[in-house]
């Protein structure tokens, strides 16, 4: 089998268990080539996901790649409080070492705009698992840029089901709706992984306990965020892994049913904040619909114990 060049990727995340998760997942993955990662507040604040990001990258030894601090507030209105159910840390309180490496001193958006301008067009992908404040400031500020992704896989909004911040709304949209929208009408390549998809995947304690006797590093730690992230001692189910599910994606899209959907944001209400709406005016975007949720999950298991 001919030898496939890793693909280039910027992961854009706010950690977040199960963006750790996502980004553990990565880098175990030799498919992807992780140019950097940009941190955006969303889960927590940006000192906190900022010092996550560095903190998972010291723990799989991948000092190596730069962490850029990103945005720390929404575009236009206040940040949301932080998710309890994500711990005072961010990351359920899963032991990591510290940083071994300090921020980058440039920002997040002017960094991503220069690797974009600097690396032939089409090739570099960014893995967008947190509100899109940071991809919407490139469009606003750097468009030239911004036209130069090769594709923007984002965890975000839900189409089909309820929302699990309004009625209608995801966290990662209803965070920053200006950014959603902008990102979203920009007509840049948009794979959209919502609620509808992520929901289907998750672990049972049996699929923790096969990780921890993996004996491998990633896959342990992988179990231990995982484990932080059962409702109760007792649960025998965890709560949606939403961001590893951008990964598993791009991994394996063969696992996703896909539609090509022309949606739009609401900026509206804080209720309404982040809504999608199908409309026939809306944009072009292909939006994950379906999951072989036990496919993915034994996905990920591999590409975990393999490393």
């Amino acid at each position: 089998m001919p030898h496939v060049k890793p693909r280039k990727i910027v992961i854009d995340t706010d950690p977040g268990i199960d963006d750790a998760i996502g980004i553990l997942l990565a880098l175990a993955s030799p498919e992807f080539s992780i140019a950097g990662v940009t941190t955006v507040a969303g889960n927590i604040g940006i000192e906190t996901t900022t010092r996550n990001a560095g903190r998972l990258l010291a723990f799989a030894g991948r000092e190596d790649i730069p962490v850029f601090k990103g945005a720390a507030a929404p575009l236009l209105r206040p940040g949301p409080e932080p998710l309890n159910l994500h711990g005072k840390d961010g990351i359920g309180g899963v032991g990591l070492p510290a940083p071994a490496r300090q921020p980058e001193s440039r920002s997040a958006v002017e960094w991503l705009g220069a690797l974009l301008l600097k690396e032939p067009a089409g090739t570099v992908d960014i893995f967008a698992l947190g509100p899109l404040t940071n991809i919407a400031r490139l469009v606003l500020d750097n468009p030239d840029a911004a036209k130069r992704i090769g594709r923007i896989i984002a965890m975000g909004g839900v189409i089909y089901e309820a929302g699990n911040v309004g009625p209608r709304s995801e966290f990662n949209l209803w965070a920053d709706p200006e950014a959603a929208d902008v990102v979203v009408s920009s007509g840049l390549p948009l794979v959209l992984v919502p609620l509808d998809v992520t929901r289907r995947v998750r672990a049972t304690r049996e699929f923790t306990a096969t990780l921890s006797a993996s004996g491998k590093p990633l896959a342990s730690m992988v179990a231990d965020l995982i484990e932080s992230y059962f409702e109760t001692s007792t649960h025998q189910e965890s709560r949606p892994l939403h961001d590893p599910c951008v990964m598993l994606f791009a991994l394996a899209p063969d696992l996703f049913r896909l539609e090509d959907l022309r949606l739009k944001v609401s900026t509206g209400s804080t209720e309404q904040a982040g809504a999608l709406t199908v409309d026939e005016s809306g944009t072009p975007v292909q939006v994950a619909t379906g999951v072989d949720g036990s496919s993915a999950l034994d996905l990920l298991a591999r590409t975990l114990a393999s490393f």
